[in-house]
């Protein structure tokens, strides 16, 4: 008869060597497949690492990028099945059996490294549409104050300094006419 906690979650996160908080959110792509490769539903964490794959995202680059972690993390839910399920463990040694499970245990981190990588990945390029975008509002603030900085200084010579002139020159010819009906010429 097997132990009650031996089948919990909290044993099976123990037995993995992995903190619980390297599940990440409950609504995240880590979480789906840490958990299914935990209930062993290793076929359906390689289906849905697939269709996550698959999907459309809306940066053009992303599947690029993701590409090779995906298929690891492919590969290392199957050696953690292989691990997993490998017949006649009972029949190895103890030490053996250790090595088998710090394979596994070391596997099952990687994977976690994986995932972490491809929401990283997803984050950052998050991130980078974020600041092109504040760099086109930016670009466009800055085309905006030099339009009306322009249109300030054009107004100002053609208004002002046409006024300006006229104001200017219509003084010079009064001090001339002084100054020429003080001189009496």
């Amino acid at each position: 008869m097997e132990d009650a906690t031996s089948s919990s979650p909290i044993k099976k996160v123990i037995d993995f060597g992995i903190d619980p908080g390297d599940y990440g959110k409950s609504d995240s792509l880590r979480y789906l497949i840490l958990s299914q490769v935990s209930e062993e539903k290793y076929e359906k964490s390689i289906e849905d690492l697939r269709a996550f794959y698959r999907k459309e995202s809306e940066y053009p680059t992303f599947k690029i990028k993701i590409e090779r972690f995906v298929n690891h993390s492919i590969d290392l839910i199957f050696a953690i099945k292989a691990k997993k399920t490998f017949p006649g463990v009972k029949q190895l040694t103890r030490a053996k059996q250790q090595e088998l499970r710090d394979r596994f245990k070391e596997h099952f981190k990687e994977l976690v490294y994986m995932l972490k990588k491809i929401e990283k990945i997803e984050r950052d390029l998050s991130i980078e549409d974020a600041r092109s975008t504040i760099y086109v509002i930016r670009a466009l603030w800055v085309s905006f104050m030099a339009l009306m900085t322009t249109w300030f200084i054009m107004e100002t010579f053609q208004g002002l300094a046409m006024t300006s002139f006229v104001v200017i020159t219509d003084t010079a010819e009064k001090i001339m006419d002084f100054i020429i009906s003080k001189i009496g010429l």
